[in-house]
């Protein structure tokens, strides 16, 4: 790298972080999740609204490939994040009522999402049509797993009846999308490699399941006794989750899969404290520094300066399917239950939240070659539009303290037994 490079790049990274705090923190100021400052902060550094001359003068061509590989990390860094604090015990304890409100409120927004995808494929399509229209009802599917979870906390939510169903619907909901969104992928060509590459697929997940979890239950074990992992320790946990997102992206496979699942086969059994550790240390560099900058560098691909009518029509067709969808998918199959209305409608709108999810899948769609850059502007604002909703609407729908709200029957026994508490 030239010192003209090593200057433009720590300028630019250093202006990023300000600007993405000081937006993240007047997000939260309104009640909003600093997600949506930060990704505002880069579509205002963006061509949005300074143009493309300023924008590309403020961060060069040579330099954002470099941001790009930072944001790349970030993404890994927090799949694995997800990974790891995905508890199997919510998922065993959800019963009928969150097992059908998760699959209703995937399959309702996923359908409508595929065939949106065949009136926007004459000027949106690539090559590949099909995976186009997977991908598109895989998009709008999704629920921000750890978006929702601050939401539920900042608003004192987590241990209510609908709070908890809530989670509990998103990390089913969560495990199902990953999985759709991997087939997708396999299906588009993923990053260029043989087809044959993703029979490889059977013996990297049997070499995770049986030898890497294993090898990771005996490293925790051996700290089982302190609060926090020995150097060695947390450099073996980052370099496998690094060497498992690499497996994946080279059999095919997007490497935010590698990273995820090496977080799941993670042993969840009596290892909380040095999770917690792992999460607390892995998390400060993520959250301060790498995920700050993929937010940006998505709000820097944004450019919603020459939409035009057509392009204003589009955002509001996806803008209707994807809060239709997921809203009424969620809201019918709770009041099926018996949950009230009031509840559904929280239930559903909690289900609307997108965040950074959709971000992480957006983005890989736009490195996979499925969505271009205009629609994948569009798509990036629809993830900002549903996620500033929930604030809104939650409001709207539970106006009054949680405590005068009876409690939902029908939800209490899709509780996981941490909620009833």
């Amino acid at each position: 790298m030239t010192t003209n490079q090593l200057f433009a790049l720590f300028s630019d990274l250093a202006l990023l972080l300000v600007l993405a705090h000081l937006l993240g923190a007047l997000a939260r100021r309104f009640s909003q999740p600093a997600v949506i400052g930060e990704v505002l902060a880069g579509i205002l550094l963006g061509p949005t609204l300074l143009g493309h001359e300023v924008s590309d003068f403020l961060f060069p061509s040579d330099i954002r490939p470099m941001l790009t590989a930072l944001a790349d990390v970030g993404m890994a860094v927090f799949m694995f994040i997800v990974g790891l604090e995905l508890d199997r015990k919510i998922l065993r304890g959800t019963g009928r009522l969150a097992a059908t409100v998760s699959v209703s409120s995937i399959l309702l927004p996923f359908g409508l999402g595929a065939l949106l995808a065949l009136l926007l494929a004459e000027d949106h399509a690539p090559d590949h049509r099909l995976g186009f229209v997977l991908f598109m009802g895989t998009a709008m599917s999704v629920t921000a797993f750890p978006v929702l979870a601050r939401i539920l906390t900042d608003r004192e939510m987590q241990h209510t009846p609908v709070g908890g169903l809530a989670l509990a619907c998103a990390a089913i909901g969560d495990v199902l999308a990953w999985c759709m969104l991997a087939a997708v992928v396999a299906l588009a060509g993923g990053g260029g490699a043989g087809p044959w590459y993703l029979l490889l697929l059977v013996p990297y997940t049997g070499v995770m399941l049986w030898v890497v979890r294993p090898l990771l239950r005996r490293l925790l074990a051996a700290g089982a006794g302190t609060a926090r992992l020995s150097p060695a320790a947390l450099t073996a946990v980052l370099a496998g989750l690094l060497v498992s997102g690499a497996v994946t992206e080279k059999i095919g496979l997007h490497f935010i899969f590698g990273a995820f699942f090496f977080g799941v086969v993670m042993p969840k059994e009596s290892t909380e404290r040095l999770r917690a550790d792992i999460t607390d240390r892995i998390g400060e560099v993520s959250s301060h520094l790498l995920l700050p900058v993929f937010f940006i560098s998505v709000g820097l691909k944004v450019d919603l300066s020459d939409l035009g009518r057509s392009g204003w029509l589009d955002f509001g067709l996806i803008l209707l399917v994807a809060v239709s969808g997921k809203f009424l998918g969620a809201f019918l199959s709770a009041r099926a239950h018996g949950v009230t209305a009031r509840q559904s409608a929280v239930l559903a709108t909690l289900m609307n939240t997108r965040g950074l999810t959709e971000l992480i899948i957006l983005t890989a769609g736009l490195q996979l070659g499925v969505l271009d850059e205009r629609l994948f502007s569009l798509m990036v604002a629809m993830a900002v539009v549903t996620t500033a909703m929930a604030g809104p609407l939650l409001s709207l729908f539970q106006p009054r303290p949680l405590a005068d709200h009876p409690l939902v029957p029908a939800a209490r026994d899709a509780q996981p037994p941490a909620a009833r508490h």
